[in-house]
């Protein structure tokens, strides 16, 4: 198994905390940041290897990982039209390296220890939900029928939950996905979402809506999402 962190987004809603590195390095904590606790998570749970796409200040995020000093192999993959494209292409970039099973997350997403331990312990494909939280307006929500994800997006509101970009994925699953973002790469759609493409698989993909209710499981947008999560994370210690 590998993980996947998707790290090559400008973070531009950020403001001055993304100035001289990638949101994914922002402080949520006085000893960690957003990447170096997801690292750090998955390496206590035993994952030995850890793909992490690259934009902007890509050497800085280099040099930051292997400084952290953790038993994790990294390869590095840049997108090299990263103020160009959406993520889809990161992943097409790094198709080569993501032909196992695999834990995909966006690198501005914090979630607490339950929320990867249910994750990694799921039987099959998944992708977490929250049956409790409100749909966000302009976020990621999921259409749900008989437990299996239909259809991800932020435009789907009809029998949906709101959802965040953690998944764990069957070789089978993603790799199916996989080739749909690979036509999309070479149809030239590049600015859309991963998501995109998975849609049009209409759930054969096989993935599971994993309810996290409650359990904190959210995306860093913002210098106000980053105080809600900090603030999160100090009542959880």
């Amino acid at each position: 198994m590998k993980a996947l962190i998707l790290n090559s987004g400008l973070g531009s809603r950020m403001g001055d905390l993304t100035r001289e590195h990638p949101k994914c390095m922002t402080e949520i904590s006085c000893r960690e940041s957003i990447l170096s606790r997801q690292l750090r998570m998955l390496s206590e749970r035993g994952l030995k290897d850890a793909v992490i796409t690259t934009g902007y200040y890509d050497e800085v995020l280099i040099r930051y990982c292997r400084g952290l000093n953790l038993p994790l192999r990294y390869t590095f993959v840049k997108n090299p039209l990263y103020d160009q494209t959406n993520y889809i292409y990161s992943i097409y970039c790094a198709r080569e390296e993501l032909q196992d099973d695999l834990i995909l997350m966006h690198g501005d997403l914090v979630f607490e220890d339950a929320v990867l331990d249910r994750v990694l312990a799921s039987p099959g494909s998944c992708m977490t939900v929250s049956s409790t939280l409100p749909l966000p307006e302009k976020d990621f929500k999921a259409q749900v029928k008989d437990g299996f994800v239909l259809r991800v997006g932020i435009h789907f509101f009809e029998e949906a939950m709101a959802a965040q970009p953690l998944y764990f994925l069957r070789r089978e699953d993603w790799l199916r996905w996989l080739d749909r973002i690979g036509e999309f790469c070479q149809r030239g759609e590049t600015g859309v979402y991963a998501e995109n493409a998975l849609n049009t698989l209409e759930g054969a993909a096989g993935i599971a809506a994993l309810d996290v209710k409650d359990l904190l499981c959210a995306e860093i947008d913002n210098p106000q999402d980053l105080e809600a999560v900090t603030r999160r994370l100090e009542k959880l210690k």
